[in-house]
């Protein structure tokens, strides 16, 4: 018998249906969100940090300008993964 999945209960019903259980469907989905949603930053921030100590190594007296910019650009790069952290949050508990 097809599931025609023309209202939302019908579509979670097939959903369920082929994944088994929704609650650890959700679960799934979350930590993989969170878990792709980390992993960008995470390169990202090393990856900068990496540049500026560099950039430091060759021109130390240039180190407080590029500490800022780097302290700056991490904190922009952290935002990131805490809009995966709310995006998995949000397929968790709704």
């Amino acid at each position: 018998m097809a599931v025609d999945p023309s209202t939302n209960q019908e579509a979670a019903r097939a959903a369920v249906g082929i994944f088994g259980d929704l609650a650890a469907t959700k679960s799934i989905a979350a930590a993989f969100a969170i878990g792709v949603g980390a992993l960008g930053p995470a390169l990202g921030i090393g990856k900068l940090a990496s540049k500026a100590m560099e950039a430091i190594g060759r021109n130390p007296e240039a180190a407080p300008k590029i500490q800022t910019a780097m302290i700056l650009s991490i904190a922009f790069a952290e935002a990131i993964a805490i809009y995966a952290l709310v995006v998995a949050l949000i397929i968790k508990f709704v």
